[in-house]
């Protein structure tokens, strides 16, 4: 049986810090070893859910003890997007190797690595987060910078994605986070994502010409290589160093793309919660809270599964 708790999660982390969204049961998009690493890890204080769990990195961050964390969230892309030039480069944008990319290698070995306590396993499974447009990007501190307005109040423009999602589930899931996330399973399960999820698994660029997909090798690279090859080298104390993974570099160039084609789009004085940019956003913010959601329970389901195990 399908249920709705990482597309929660995904839509809960998407949108930084919307506490209140809450969750949805226990059945998810996970194989059973993930469901039930993610329910004794998390335990009664996330009610063995994701969900409750999803803000916690985005909040952590402004603790004194947890400052180091922050930069863990996102990677700077130094590219032009006003000019129409969008574009990830792991050397130029995670040089020092303090950003999400090697976050999420990082993170990835130590929910795996069973000689770590309880409480450090939870903790890295809390951090690990696949998505937002603006959490690749260093313009104007992605987007913080930028004065914007959505719905007759002023804001920035990183957080008009809060309200473009607020919005869009008032307007057309009944205000109610949990059909939101139900109405996005139905277009994973029978409706028009079912034939993208390949793609959304898959770690060559759905963005780019066929000719240029496979930058990383003669041959498509997936979850498994990923995740295994990750796991094997932390297993090896001589090839103990982090590095950024591939599939993370294709998604995150993937949503860096939406900053040129999406988020940057707006003319000045614009209303962004009100106007034909609102209309346009919301696809693309659908497609990738559905994206996130997806992948992250494919991600835990190769750590503790061995496998994707999703259709």
């Amino acid at each position: 049986m399908w249920s709705f708790l990482v597309v929660v999660y995904a839509i809960v982390a998407y949108t930084q810090g919307a506490t209140a969204w809450g969750t949805l049961g226990h059945q998810t998009f996970l194989a059973p070893k993930a469901l039930a690493f993610v329910k004794s890890s998390l335990g009664s204080t996330y009610d063995q859910s994701l969900g409750p769990a999803a803000p916690w990195a985005d909040s952590v961050r402004y603790v004194s003890s947890y400052r180091w964390s922050a930069p863990l969230h996102f990677v700077d892309a130094e590219d032009s997007p006003l000019s129409g030039s969008c574009s990830v480069q792991e050397s130029r944008d995670c040089g020092d190797g303090d950003c999400i990319l090697t976050a999420i290698a990082n993170y990835t070995s130590r929910v795996a690595k069973t000689s770590l306590s309880s409480a450090q396993r939870q903790e890295a499974l809390k951090f690990l987060d696949i998505g937002q447009p603006l959490h690749v990007e260093a313009y104007e501190v992605g987007g913080n910078d930028i004065s914007a307005k959505c719905s007759g109040k002023t804001t920035n423009l990183h957080s008009v994605n809060t309200g473009i999602v607020s919005k869009n589930i008032d307007d057309n899931h009944d205000g109610d986070v949990q059909t939101y996330a139900a109405d996005l399973v139905d277009k994973i399960k029978t409706g028009s994502y079912k034939k993208l999820t390949s793609d959304w698994l898959s770690c060559t660029s759905i963005t780019e010409p066929a000719s240029k997909r496979f930058f990383f090798s003669e041959s498509a690279h997936t979850m498994e290589d990923d995740v295994g090859r990750l796991l094997a080298r932390a297993e090896d104390a001589a090839d103990a160093t982090i590095t950024p993974l591939k599939c993370p570099l294709v998604w995150a160039r993937e949503s860096n793309a939406y900053v040129c084609s999406t988020v940057f789009t707006y003319t000045s004085g614009q209303d962004l919660c009100t106007s034909s940019y609102y209309t346009k956003a919301v696809p693309v913010i659908d497609l990738q809270i559905a994206k996130q959601g997806y992948r992250l329970a494919a991600w835990l389901n190769v750590i503790f599964d061995g496998a994707v195990n999703l259709p």
